[in-house]
C-alpha cells in the first residue's frame, strides 16, 4: 500500500508515484496500490482520457519493475462526462481491467461536512475483478466500501482480497474507516486493503490518512501514520497467506454453507405478529 502526500503539481505527483513502486517492487513486493486521486487534487481541472499521461507512465512503471499496479485513481474524461476510476496494469505494462467508481460520495453534515461527487462525476455501472498468481482481487474506491453488497459480489466470484483506493475525510475516517474495512473482512472472509493519500491540514480537503490492510480474523496487519513531509512504503507478503490462511478462516466459519441456506428462506414469505 503506497501513502503519500498529493501536492499541486501533477507531473511531481505522478514521480513520486512512479518512484514509490519502484521502492516497493524493491522491497519485494508483487501487488501495489496507489491512493485514490494520486496524480492531482481532487477536481475536473486534472481530468484526463485512460490512457493518458498518468496510466502511462503506471504502465512503464508496472513494466519496468515487473509489479502488479492498481493505480489508485484519477479524475478520467471519458467523452463529456467525467469518473473516478482506477486503471490495473499488468507486470508487463498492459492495462488488464479499468474500474469506474460506481457510489458517489454524497453527504451533508451541517457544520461538519458538504460534499456532493455526483455534482461533478458520473457513477460507473461494472465491478471489476482480476486474477494474479496469488489472488483474485476486486477493486472499489472509497464511498464503494460502505455498501456491503459489492463487497459480498465480489466474495461470491472468489476474491479473497478487496483493494479500496481511498480519500476519507477527517470526519468519516475516525469514526467509520477501520470499523469498515474490519466488517468487511470479517463479513467476507476476505483481505481488505485501502490506500489513502497522506494527511495536509494546508488542503481544503484533509484526508484521514491510515491506510491499512485487515485480515479475515480482524487483525490490522499494518497502520501506519503519515504527514507532509512522512513517506512510507509497505508491501505484503502474499504468498505466505494465498492458500492457506483464509480457507481455514472459512473452514472453522463455514459462512457460505449458511448463506445458502439463508437464501432459500428469501423466497419463502415472512410471518408477520401483530400481537407484539
Amino acid at each position: 500500500m503506497v501513502q503519500m502526500a498529493v501536492g499541486m503539481s501533477k507531473p511531481g505527483n505522478i514521480a513520486k508515484a512512479v518512484s514509490f513502486i519502484k521502492e516497493a517492487s524493491s522491497a519485494g513486493a508483487q501487488i501495489v496500490t496507489l491512493p485514490e486521486c494520486f496524480n492531482a487534487p481532487y477536481g475536473t481541472k486534472y481530468a484526463e482520457p485512460i490512457p493518458g499521461p498518468s496510466t502511462q507512465a503506471l504502465s512503464e512503471a508496472a513494466k519496468n519493475n515487473c509489479i502488479y499496479v492498481v493505480g489508485g485513481s484519477i479524475i478520467e474524461k471519458d467523452g463529456t462526462k467525467f469518473y473516478n476510476t482506477c486503471a490495473i496494469l499488468g507486470p508487463n505494462g498492459e492495462m488488464i481491467a479499468k474500474y469506474k467508481k460506481i457510489h458517489l460520495f454524497d453527504i451533508n453534515m451541517p457544520g461538519k461536512l458538504t460534499f456532493k461527487e455526483s455534482d461533478i462525476l458520473s457513477p460507473g455501472n461494472e465491478f471489476t475483478m482480476f486474477k494474479t498468481p496469488f489472488c483474485t482481487i476486486g477493486v472499489g474506491i472509497c464511498y464503494d466500501m460502505r455498501f456491503a453488497e459489492m463487497a459480498q459480489i465480489y466474495a461470491n466470484k472468489g476474491c479473497q482480497l478487496l483493494l479500496y483506493p481511498s480519500e476519507f475525510s477527517m470526519t468519516t475516517g475516525s469514526k467509520h474507516l477501520l470499523l469498515l474495512q474490519r466488517v468487511r473482512a470479517l463479513d467476507n472472509q476476505v483481505f481488505v486493503g485501502m490506500a489513502s493519500p497522506a494527511r495536509d491540514t494546508e488542503d481544503t480537503y484533509v484526508a484521514w490518512g491510515h491506510s491499512c490492510v485487515v485480515n479475515p480474523c480482524l487483525s490490522s496487519l499494518n497502520d501506519f501514520w503519515m504527514d507532509t513531509a512522512c513517506f512510507e512504503i509497505f508491501s505484503y507478503p502474499w504468498l505466505e497467506f494465498d492458500g492457506v490462511f483464509t480457507p481455514k478462516v472459512m473452514e472453522a466459519y463455514p459462512l457460505t454453507a449458511v448463506r445458502q441456506n439463508v437464501k432459500k428462506l428469501i423466497k419463502r414469505p415472512a410471518s408477520v405478529h401483530t400481537n407484539l
